[in-house]
């Protein structure tokens, strides 16, 4: 099949799967900050984010190496599911043991035995579903997170609504989502069946293990440069400031969630396409087309920014607003240092993942401590944002010896420079700034066309050379 229409076709399989899913925090968002104030969402944000930081610990990171060896057709799916679930159990002991150090945290103290029960979900379903992508059952996957998206709808209105649990109800309804969805996948597709002791392989399991391990502390790192703002907002700003702060981290969140989706279908490509002949080309045209879409669809939600918190979330939160410009534009560069983590990827360089990460962890901690007195929540979205510039300016060097990808600098020089003049038009509240935000989104869609419609032609081929075999 052709690179690109093999692409688009599992883009648009994971999508199906995905979009449903991460769509699902704007469904939720009325119901949750009418339900929540600002300081419960605050206390419910940071025992999630709590969590998001322990899943790679809990995990040993060894979700990357299923997705990753289970694709290599050199590796028995066995011993690669076999090893994934030893590694997981040994993960889990550890943060049992870790039980009383938790208990002291205030805010986890109150939420300990539901934080156990999300993390023990949580994992289990992530290494359940990228074995699933791993034997390529795309379909399945797609299914599977259309169903979880309704399971954890339904059990959200009976636990907010219904029995009034709040802060503890949302997070209950997560956990028996991710519970119902380990259940369908383990009995669609006989999983156990890949869980055999004697197919556990001393050398196989090194080589997981020496790929994914340096990936947790890579993830420690994107967690302090994504999620430490929250809690310096909170110290320092107070409990709603963050609560508010927290929301306008939603309307960003829509770029990642077609960027997570298109980036899922990549990874594969990633790794098949390695080694392959013209694989710098093939590169920098999916990066060049990816780029153009980012920048479109930050400039549409920037524009779109004050009538969308109206929309979706209580009056309480409109302030949120004010932050999301910015917060776009890091989420931008977040989501062009993940296109790079594909390669190191593809190359198994776990270390250099970890050091650039590393790099724009510690960016992010001293320009939040810098910040943040002076500028409030916006200095938190300030230094967000110089941070994921630091790590991808530092990846789109390094990986030039790997896969020499061109990132088109004047194109991304032209298209921050637009979406800077358009946020500071917005968050300034100069005259007719809706109007000068309509022309620069207009300006933005110009500049980007061309590599979409390069993209594209390249599609069509793919789908008229197949027409044309099947003549």
């Amino acid at each position: 099949m052709n690179r690109y229409k093999f692409l688009f076709s599992n883009t648009v399989l994971f999508f199906i799967s995905s979009f449903s899913s991460k769509f699902l925090v704007f469904l939720l968002m009325p119901i949750y900050t009418a339900v929540l104030s600002p300081a419960e969402n605050s206390d419910v944000s940071l025992m999630m984010q709590t969590a998001n930081l322990l899943i790679p610990l809990v995990s040993l990171g060894i979700s990357n190496s299923i997705i990753r060896f289970g694709l290599d057709e050199k590796y028995s799916k066995r011993t690669v599911f076999t090893t994934g679930v030893f590694t997981l159990g040994a993960g889990y002991l550890l943060l049992i043991a870790a039980f009383p150090l938790l208990n002291m945290v205030d805010f986890i103290h109150k939420y300990i035995w539901m934080l156990y029960l999300y993390l023990l979900m949580s994992c289990s379903r992530t290494l359940v579903q990228q074995f699933v992508r791993a034997k390529t059952y795309t379909k399945l996957y797609a299914f599977d997170g259309i169903l979880a998206t309704v399971n954890t709808l339904v059990l959200v209105c009976v636990f907010l609504l219904k029995f009034k649990w709040g802060a503890m109800g949302y997070i209950a309804a997560i956990i028996g989502a991710d519970f119902l969805s380990v259940v369908f996948l383990s009995v669609i597709t006989s999983v156990w069946r890949y869980f055999d002791i004697s197919k556990l392989n001393k050398a196989v399991a090194k080589e997981m293990l020496k790929y994914c391990l340096p990936l947790i502390p890579a993830s420690i790192a994107w967690w302090i440069t994504n999620v430490s703002d929250r809690y310096l907002v909170a110290y320092f700003c107070g409990d709603t400031v963050n609560g508010i702060y927290d929301i306008s981290y939603k309307l960003p969140s829509i770029i990642n969630v077609f960027a997570t989706i298109f980036l899922e279908a990549w990874q594969i490509s990633a790794v098949k396409e390695s080694g392959a002949n013209h694989t710098s080309r093939f590169f920098t045209n999916v990066f060049k087309a990816y780029q153009s879409v980012v920048f479109i669809g930050g400039a549409g939600i920037i524009l779109l920014a004050k009538p969308l918190i109206r929309l979706l979330a209580d009056e309480a939160y409109f302030e949120a607003w004010t932050f999301v410009p910015v917060l776009i534009l890091a989420t931008i560069f977040a989501c062009f240092s993940t296109f790079m983590t594909s390669i190191y990827m593809v190359e198994k360089r776990g270390g250099l993942n970890l050091a650039t990460m590393s790099a724009g962890a510690v960016a992010n901690v001293v320009l939040n401590l810098l910040l943040i007195p002076k500028m409030g929540a916006q200095g938190a979205a300030v230094a967000t944002f110089v941070s994921y510039v630091i790590v991808f300016g530092l990846r789109a060097v390094n990986t030039r010896k790997f896969i020499n990808i061109n990132i088109s600098p004047i194109q991304l020089i032209i298209n921050v420079a637009l979406m800077g003049a358009m946020s500071y038009a917005m968050i300034a509240d100069l005259p007719r700034n809706v109007l000068i935000s309509i022309v620069i989104t207009v300006v933005i869609m110009a500049v980007n066309v061309k590599p979409l419609l390069g993209f594209a032609n390249q599609l069509l081929k793919g789908i008229l050379n197949r027409k044309r075999g099947k003549a």
